[in-house]
């Protein structure tokens, strides 16, 4: 099932104007992998807010640090193996979690002495840190 952001939305020539490019920039990004819009019975390309937002992405890379195409789809491949570790950690913590409280369900004590405390450190999406960085260098 998809989800709202998943909901195809937008035409092509709509998304060409919201972001001011031709709509054969948005074709070559489909043709290089790196932008997948959904299809209507009719073959026209729709875009989601997800599509949108990693158009958003493509666009900061290419305009802002000058990346080329192939050092954006290996960006993003990268971006994609980096968020799917991270649900691969989340399960084991979640799992390390519940074996705990299951091993040592009538010891209180014992389930926080088994878990070592670690401080908590701030995870950013990729986006926007360099965003953020490159904001700031714009405002100085």
């Amino acid at each position: 099932m998809k989800t709202r952001k998943e909901e195809p939305l937008f035409m092509i020539g709509t998304v060409a104007k919201m972001y001011n490019i031709h709509p054969q920039t948005l074709r070559l990004y489909e043709r290089e992998g790196l932008l997948v819009p959904s299809r209507t019975k009719g073959k026209t390309r729709m875009y989601s807010e997800k599509d949108l937002e990693r158009l958003d992405f493509i666009l900061f890379l290419t305009r802002e640090l000058g990346v080329n195409l192939a050092g954006v789809d290996a960006i993003l491949q990268m971006k994609n193996q980096i968020e799917e570790l991270q649900k691969q950690i989340d399960f084991l913590l979640n799992y390390l979690k519940e074996e705990i409280k299951t091993r040592y369900s009538s010891d209180v004590e014992k389930q926080n002495e088994v878990l070592v405390h670690i401080p908590k450190v701030k995870i950013v999406k990729v986006e926007e840190y360099i965003y953020k960085k490159y904001k700031k260098k714009d405002e100085k």
